[in-house]
């Protein structure tokens, strides 16, 4: 590996926490049911009836559950004794039904999407907007021409009932819960969600979001996204995150399934904004027909403990995935993400780029993985990762792995890791610039290369971002 700086600053920098006041913002819980904590088939068939589901989701609920008592943590990643599934309300029903109309939010969930912008990114730029609060979506609406186009944006609880037969045929065929244990864990609680459907030809020309909200401490949240591409199809997707910080842990245990269909393009965008007493546990995870695309844009920027790997299963021959990522490790964060891809087809790409920022004693670890079948003659696969490091306490690792099972192939991985240089920072000194504006600088441009592949208003967050990162007295 190189270095991105020879040089290295022995001084200790220390700047503040995050301002995170829009999101520290607690709402009183006003539940209108909620489960006993931990995890028990009791519980399990409580919430299952609680939604209505059908027995088929019955069973499998409790199939889920049969295999996450039986499947290990995971030994490789950061430690996980700090999560105790006693101590979890896996489901928190606020108390509203889901409304089509702003309006008739209630009041109080209704301040706290207001605070986080939105109902105005809806108004100003999008085509269909979810919101979900707790365990279930309590807002949801989509433009007519949308749906006049035959789009189907929903939450996952309508899918069920007024879709049962493609969710059914669909619904974690690509995570199957053996997958690992918090696959078989969100398999037993999910709730919430969204479900897409965009038909054949159809692109879909502003993008659809969904945002997931936690307020109840102590509280997991499981919702399950699953969106079909149809054949050349194409559609952007944003999924927006955060929870206020709590003393206790709270879970997020989502999962995501992508189905992007011949010659259809998904561009899949992530903001993960969660609290330091979180423990982030999602899979996602894709599978691409021939010459359809799959790009994926992620930001994690909270968190105590984060896995977080998005999977992308290139099926078709000459199908492609790319990846663009930044994470943002601070004091008290493990972040341990990255990418996976299978190459299964001849001719098929894929192209990974990610960097990642540590501080204050933050621990960064990117892992790729790629596989190449040894029928995938002819494919093209290259991991880019670069990693900063803003004092002698923090640490960023790279892991990556390649089964390549031909010879007919490029691949190539590139890794740098560095640290901000006593030069650079003198010299925009000498220009009139201060230490902290100077170190934001270069932090910032740093990022940059994600920042643009990121919708507008998350561009802008994550500027904000490091700027408050690096705010601060320097000694």
């Amino acid at each position: 590996m190189d270095n991105l700086e020879k040089n290295t600053t022995s001084k200790k920098t220390f700047v503040e926490d995050v301002d995170r006041s829009i999101y520290d913002v607690k709402d009183k819980v006003n539940a209108s049911y909620q489960s006993h904590k931990g995890l028990t088939p009791e519980i399990v068939d409580e919430i299952s009836r609680e939604k209505n589901d059908p027995e088929w989701m019955r069973e499998f609920r409790q199939n889920a559950l049969n295999l996450y008592n039986s499947i290990q943590l995971p030994k490789w990643g950061p430690n996980l004794d700090e999560l105790n599934m006693n101590d979890i309300v896996t489901y928190v029903r606020p108390n509203t039904a889901m409304q089509a109309k702003w309006e008739e939010v209630p009041s109080d969930i209704k301040n706290t999407f207001e605070r986080l912008g939105i109902p105005q990114a809806e108004r100003m730029s999008l085509a269909g907007v979810g919101a979900q609060y707790d365990s279930e979506v309590v807002y949801h609406n989509v433009r007519e021409e949308v749906k006049s186009q035959g789009v189907i944006y929903t939450d996952m609880e309508s899918a069920l009932r007024e879709h049962e037969d493609m969710v059914r045929s669909h619904f974690m065929k690509l995570v199957p819960p053996n997958d690992h244990k918090f696959a078989a864990l969100h398999g037993a609680v999910w709730s919430g969600g969204s479900f897409v459907y965009v038909p054949p030809g159809v692109k879909v020309e502003i993008p659809l979001q969904s945002y997931f909200r936690l307020n109840a401490p102590g509280a997991g949240q499981f919702e399950h996204t699953l969106i079909i591409v149809d054949k050349g199809a194409d559609l952007h997707f944003i999924e927006g995150c955060s929870a206020p910080k709590y003393n206790v842990a709270n879970l997020h245990a989502g999962c995501v399934e992508l189905y992007v269909e011949e010659g259809a393009r998904l561009r899949y965008s992530t903001i993960e904004n969660w609290s330091k007493n979180m423990f982030n546990l999602n899979t996602k995870r894709a599978v691409v027909e021939k010459e359809g695309k799959i790009e994926w844009v992620s930001g994690s920027f909270g968190s105590h403990i984060s896995y977080l790997y998005p999977m992308s299963i290139l099926k078709g021959e000459n199908s492609k995935m790319e990846y663009t990522g930044i994470t943002f490790a601070g004091k008290g964060q493990n972040l341990d993400t990255g990418v996976k891809v299978v190459h299964g087809a001849p001719n098929t790409s894929s192209i990974m780029n990610s960097k990642s920022i540590s501080k204050d004693g933050g621990a960064s670890t990117f892992r790729s993985a790629i596989r190449i079948a040894s029928n995938a003659v002819g494919s093209k696969s290259a991991v880019s990762c670069e990693s900063l490091m803003l004092d002698d306490n923090s640490r960023s690792d790279t892991i990556p792995v390649m089964d390549i099972r031909n010879d007919e192939v490029d691949v190539g991985h590139e890794a740098k890791i560095g640290r901000i240089s006593d030069d650079t920072i003198f010299y925009l000194m000498s220009r009139g610039i201060s230490e902290a504006d100077a170190r934001a600088m270069i932090v910032s441009g740093f990022a940059e290369p994600i920042a643009k592949e990121l919708p507008l208003e998350y561009a802008v967050e994550m500027n904000n971002l490091i700027r408050l990162e690096m705010e601060g007295t320097i000694g």
